[in-house]
């Protein structure tokens, strides 16, 4: 107690902390209703068919009238969807998805799109807490396939709008030799750690006349990434390979690694390949998060984002094999120059790509920096 003034600072504390913790629990439910929302194609029966009744929904999406009922006048109560009017008979209401929530939870396409969100903590997370208990417990890892497809999915999902609408951009402004190169043509691009396949599908659209190898250890994303360079009509200048990028014999103008580096447990060795893959006068390009220059405590929603996700996922893969430099996603900007510096890129520049999760990184084997005058090489503020 605050003497003369009634206050007990212990009790504040802990009413703080637990309107914090409520607000937290209450995210968390409402993120697991618009899991259900997602998955069972609710938000889609509802931007596709309009404004819907209970019933309605109910039969457009094939679910129980019930639980249709149910989960509409949560998602009207946390405003994810409008009602015309509440004081109608229960069945009679009529439920509207806004536009834009529509494009945010339906359109994969959009850069607003939020719905991997939703499903990865959800789908991708929640199941393997039994094993990141026991891995906290051991020390050891959770290894990449344990988080299944609704993470695998989802995981590219984050990515795949800011790659397919601004990734050329950015290597245009940021890297200009490079991208003169790559819209030349009749050169190879390699993307380590491809994933299912959105970043190799996003430099074949920018770029026509290139052909690109995406490797990727895990054959089921290595599978899924085929699948969707079919679709997007560009699997004849991709090729897929469930394998480790040492072992290619092509020497490559650009190698990529989109958000994966410092979920690998040896990054130094990645980093060497990257090196030795490059031809006389290739560069390499990083995207990795945006973690601050250094460790601050409170910290900004973004890091906190990034520690979520480190202890959940990227901590627990990376210690699957062993040695591991144990990265997480906090990887900040110092120690990936030191990693570079190790594996022979001597100048790393950051693109300055002003995005608020993401930091593009500039590799140059060499101190020549002629080749791109428009980037500077002082290190990055």
């Amino acid at each position: 107690m605050v003497e003369g003034t009634g206050i007990d600072p212990k009790a504040t504390q802990a009413r703080l902390l637990a309107s914090r913790l409520f607000q937290a629990s209450l995210g968390a439910a409402e993120l697991m209703a618009a899991y259900l929302g997602i998955h069972l194609g609710l938000y889609d029966a509802l931007a596709t068919g309009g404004p819907s009744t209970a019933p309605m929904l109910a039969k457009r999406a094939g679910i129980g009238y019930r639980y249709a009922r149910e989960w509409l006048e949560q998602q009207a109560a946390c405003g994810m969807v409008e009602v015309d009017e509440v004081t109608k008979p229960t069945d009679d209401r009529l439920y509207l998805l806004p536009p834009g929530h529509a494009e945010a939870l339906t359109d994969p396409d959009s850069l607003f799109w939020i719905a991997p969100i939703a499903m990865l903590p959800v789908g991708g997370m929640t199941h393997v807490l039994p094993k990141l208990l026991e891995a906290y417990r051991t020390g050891t890892g959770v290894p990449y396939a344990e988080y299944g497809p609704d993470f695998r999915g989802n995981q590219a999902g984050l990515n795949r709008g800011i790659l397919l609408h601004q990734l050329a951009r950015w290597i245009e402004k940021g890297m200009p030799y490079t991208h003169s190169r790559l819209k030349t043509g009749g050169v190879r691009v390699a993307d380590i750690g491809c994933g299912v396949g959105w970043s190799s599908i996003a430099l074949a659209h920018a770029y026509p006349k290139i052909f690109i190898d995406g490797f990727d250890l895990h054959e089921a994303s290595i599978d899924d990434a085929r699948r969707n360079a079919r679709e997007a009509g560009v699997a004849d200048r991709i090729n897929f390979v469930a394998s480790d990028a040492a072992a290619s014999k092509s020497s490559y103008a650009l190698v990529c690694i989109f958000d994966a580096l410092h979920d690998m447990p040896r990054p130094v060795e990645v980093l060497r390949t990257c090196r030795a893959l490059l031809d006389d006068t290739g560069e390499a390009l990083l995207l990795e998060p945006n973690a601050a220059e250094a460790f601050a405590a409170p910290a900004s929603e973004t890091e906190r984002f990034l520690y979520a996700i480190s202890l959940l996922h990227c901590l627990p893969v990376g210690l699957t094999e062993q040695p591991s430099a144990a990265t997480g996603t906090v990887l900040r900007p110092a120690i990936l120059r030191a990693y570079a510096a190790e594996a022979g890129f001597p100048t790393v520049s950051v693109v300055p790509i002003d995005h608020r999760f993401y930091r593009l990184y500039h590799l140059i084997p060499s101190r020549d920096n002629e080749r791109n005058p428009a980037v500077s090489m002082k290190p990055h503020k």
